[in-house]
């Protein structure tokens, strides 16, 4: 049974796609950002009096971002330690790796999905990091 996942607690989506999906006893994330519920403020953007972006706080970005996901996996009834596979996207690998893994393994010290980290040019709003997920609905649950 293929189930879509929607949730107010967390920021909405950028386009036309649910917070998640559960396929079976999987749960797919849809990308992720770091911007907070229920608004458009992106944690640690500097901006300049136009609205263009003139930079960002990797570290507060991904404490926002990693929240995010904690509340989507809740609400679709799962958990952070049912975790199994992590996409991240970074917009300035060279600049923010060292910090964003130094944050990530904090994050999982009990769990450890699998991780792949790509860098991109950009994402569709000024944020610097987003998350693609999946995680089981049942089974890991701590």
């Amino acid at each position: 049974m293929n189930d879509n996942i929607e949730t107010n607690k967390a920021p909405d989506p950028v386009g036309n796609y649910p917070h998640a999906r559960k396929v079976g006893n999987l749960l797919f994330l849809s990308g992720v950002g770091p911007r907070r519920p229920g608004t458009n403020v992106i944690p640690g953007v500097m901006m300049d009096g136009q609205g263009n972006p003139l930079g960002h706080d990797i570290e507060a970005q991904c404490h926002s971002v990693f929240e995010n996901v904690k509340i989507i996996l809740e609400e679709a009834g799962s958990h952070w330690n049912n975790l199994v596979d992590i996409t991240v996207f970074l917009t300035n690998m060279k600049r923010d790796f060292d910090i964003y893994n130094e944050i990530y393994a904090s994050y999982f010290q009990d769990n450890q999905p699998c991780r792949t980290t790509v860098e991109i040019t950009s994402l569709p709003t000024p944020i610097a990091i987003e998350l693609k997920c999946i995680a089981t609905i049942d089974g890991l649950n701590k």
